[in-house]
């Protein structure tokens, strides 16, 4: 059993773990929080919990939750850590996981040199078998990486050319705006443009940013230029060959984020999450060798079976498919089409 802690127990945190317990070759020794908040309480009736540091032990005990030992007690007992701290965290965690010999994930808030690789799932497992040290890209390159290798795959990607429509926060999260506003990102391209080329090897990736005063989802907007010319039968066989992407239909009801996120709560999962990106079928426009299409991504979310598959990649299991099958199977990501 690989031996699972985890640094930081938010939005992120909280989803890994849960998954960890789904899976059969791993398991969590704890998670670590910085403060006895409602999560803490509720974590630790399922999840040993440490503290950050000596000082915040006495403020876990003071709000009657047990925490086991800090982060450095964490450290003695597991394989890897999966590093879900606030951005910029990462690159002072990694020495402390150093030099502590644990393995380390890391989420794609910090820079891509925080580790050896990048990582998804679909493209980039292979280059991170066996790392020290690992980063799953953030939820929108991992939404793009996921709907852009199957088609670079079969048909091949000269470039990309991506308008991201992010939310301005998460749901649980009061602190951030914008409130009435629509902030375009001024630095082109946006940080998601080079971030996807760290795994997927494609020269040419233009990205722009819009936040826009929403906690659903994000939305992108993706053009890109394959070298052969495909029909839209061939690219929906593609995608309908991996069960990270679940292809939606307006003539269905499903007309914007609202519903997305509804049919993610019909399927009945935890928090009403939804794994897999959701691309419109009716978005899929060809050109000759242009192909146009829109896709939603649930940010809280979808980089979690990454997460899973980093975790395994990280620890020297070669097998990619295997992997990703378990991952999907534990998690109910199945092959679905509405």
């Amino acid at each position: 059993m690989i031996k699972v802690g985890i640094n930081g127990y938010g939005t992120i945190g909280r989803r890994v773990a849960d998954a960890v317990r789904l899976q059969n070759d791993m398991t969590i020794v704890g998670i670590v929080k910085t403060k006895p908040d409602y999560l803490a309480r509720e974590a630790s009736s399922t999840f040993n919990v440490f503290a950050n540091n000596k000082e915040n032990l006495k403020n876990f005990e003071d709000a009657g939750i047990k925490a086991s030992g800090t982060v450095d007690d964490l450290l003695q007992s597991v394989d890897v850590m999966v590093d879900c701290t606030p951005e910029g965290m990462g690159e002072k965690n990694r020495e402390i996981y150093r030099k502590n010999k644990v393995k380390g994930i890391f989420q794609g808030g910090e820079e891509a040199n925080v580790a050896e690789q990048s990582f998804n799932a679909y493209s980039s497992y292979d280059r991170s078998v066996g790392k020290k040290f690992l980063r799953v890209v953030s939820c929108n390159t991992t939404g793009l990486a996921r709907t852009i290798y199957p088609l670079m795959k079969k048909f091949g990607v000269e470039s990309v050319d991506a308008t991201l429509i992010r939310r301005a926060t998460d749901p649980n999260d009061s602190k951030k705006g914008p409130i009435n506003a629509i902030e375009p990102s001024l630095k082109f391209p946006s940080h998601h443009g080079p971030d996807l080329k760290t795994v997927l090897d494609i020269e040419n990736v233009g990205t722009v940013a819009i936040k826009v005063p929403t906690t659903l989802m994000h939305v992108h907007s993706v053009s890109l230029q394959t070298k052969s010319t495909p029909s839209k039968d061939a690219i929906m066989e593609e995608w309908g060959k991996f069960n990270r992407i679940i292809l939606v239909s307006g003539k269905s009801g499903i007309s914007s984020t609202s519903q997305v996120m509804d049919l993610a709560r019909e399927f009945g999962r935890k928090r009403g999450d939804l794994f897999e990106i959701a691309v419109w079928k009716e978005s899929l426009f060809i050109s000759g060798n242009n192909i146009r299409y829109i896709q939603a991504v649930h940010q809280e979310s979808d980089v979690v079976p990454e997460n899973i598959d980093a975790i395994r990649a990280i620890m020297g299991d070669a097998d990619r498919e295997k992997s990703i099958t378990n991952t999907d199977n534990t998690m109910g990501i199945f092959k679905r089409e509405l």
